[in-house]
């Protein structure tokens, strides 16, 4: 048995517990500063549970030792404590960040950390599974010149203006929008602006447009810094989308008030569990002396889990941290140290018995 601690009983913390608790091989204990939160979750699955200031990196370590590993499923302003609590601890560290500083912060940790520890930022969806998936499709190619990744969680039901429905973390919604983008543009590494470079393109007849956002290409900028030509990260909406959230971060200047933009969000966008989570990746370059082109394109729904409706992005998130560190526990994934997505293979996240959703759950109605 492996003895993890999950810190944080939002809808993906819970949803990781869950996952690994049905899967009989782990022991789990969960932390949280609200007591009813604990207690609603163990209301469904037999966890211990504990209740934790997470700012509190003194009281993380003390309380986690003897861990195998924490992931921390909390903002993303909290990783970094809870990376060097998990250091003084002795245990390895998983979590969901899509921001970029908070993930540098992770990687300093890791370099005094124990030899014998695996740190893994950006084990989610975007940063996370699509850039296991890019380093599938570009690893097969003598030279890049182009690898575009694509990824939104989006309504299947549009029924407002805006096209969408909150389906995640709004402040990380938020950062998306509104920080810097990282991008290789004719083999120089630059930073692009957010909600720019508009593009639109169907799939399986629906229409959808893209446009750049911030985090979602992980690592893969530094990976691949002298090997392609080009790389970007954009985020898949609804036509129309993208003009509106410009409208508010740009014209109303919110990008400056955030606080005000997330109210906003929160009190006029309603919350669906009926989305569709669309991936999108494409590699363009040269194979036995010929330019050449690979693409993947998957859409993944909504499960009945055990009894309870899981919406998509929930599910794709807690099941790409669970497969990754399930893969790091069995000895699938051997690195030690910080770990890059993109040093996943594909063939083995799939084949893991949490990866594997992004497989059974790419038809609507599946119940697991």
């Amino acid at each position: 048995m492996y003895n993890v601690a999950i810190l944080g009983t939002g809808k993906i913390g819970s949803a990781i517990a869950k996952l690994l608790y049905h899967s009989g091989d782990y022991n789990i204990s969960i932390g949280d500063i609200d007591p009813r939160s604990l207690e609603c979750l163990t209301e469904l699955i037999p966890v211990d549970t504990f209740v934790i200031d997470v700012t509190d990196e003194a009281a993380i370590a003390e309380k986690l030792q003897g861990c195998d590993a924490i992931v921390s499923a909390c903002p993303y302003w909290l990783n970094a404590g809870i990376a060097r609590a998990a250091a003084k601890a002795g245990a390895s560290y998983f979590d969901l960040t899509e921001d970029v500083e908070t993930t540098r912060s992770v990687r300093a940790i890791t370099e005094t950390a124990s030899e014998n520890l695996i740190f893994a930022p950006q084990c989610g969806l975007a940063p996370g599974f699509i850039s296991i998936l890019a380093h599938h499709l570009y690893s097969g190619f003598e030279k890049l010149d182009e690898v575009k990744m694509r990824v939104g969680a989006l309504p299947q039901y549009p029924s407002n203006r805006i096209a969408y429905n909150l389906t995640w973390s709004t402040e990380g919604l938020i950062n998306e929008y509104c920080n810097p983008c990282e991008v290789i543009r004719n083999g120089l590494l630059c930073e692009a602006l957010p909600l720019e470079e508009i593009e639109h393109f169907a799939l399986d007849g629906v229409q959808y447009e893209a446009f750049n956002t911030s985090g979602g290409l992980g690592t893969l900028c530094e990976t691949l810094a002298s090997s392609t030509g080009n790389l970007n990260y954009k985020s898949v909406r609804y036509p129309g989308h993208r003009d509106l959230m410009a409208f508010l971060t740009r014209e109303l200047r919110l990008s400056d008030r955030r606080e005000l933009l997330k109210e906003i969000l929160e009190n006029a966008i309603p919350i669906t569990k009926q989305d569709v989570v669309v991936i999108f990746c494409a590699v363009t370059g040269w194979k036995n002396g010929s330019l050449q082109q690979i693409s993947d394109a998957r859409k993944i729904y909504p499960i009945s889990f055990k009894g309870e409706f899981w919406s998509a992005i929930q599910l794709t998130t807690a099941a790409s941290l669970c497969a990754v560190l399930d893969m790091y526990l069995n000895g699938t994934i051997s690195h030690r140290g910080f770990l890059k997505q993109e040093q996943i293979h594909l063939e083995e996240f799939l084949a893991n018995r949490f990866g594997r959703y992004y497989l059974e759950a790419a038809k609507p109605g599946n119940l697991i």
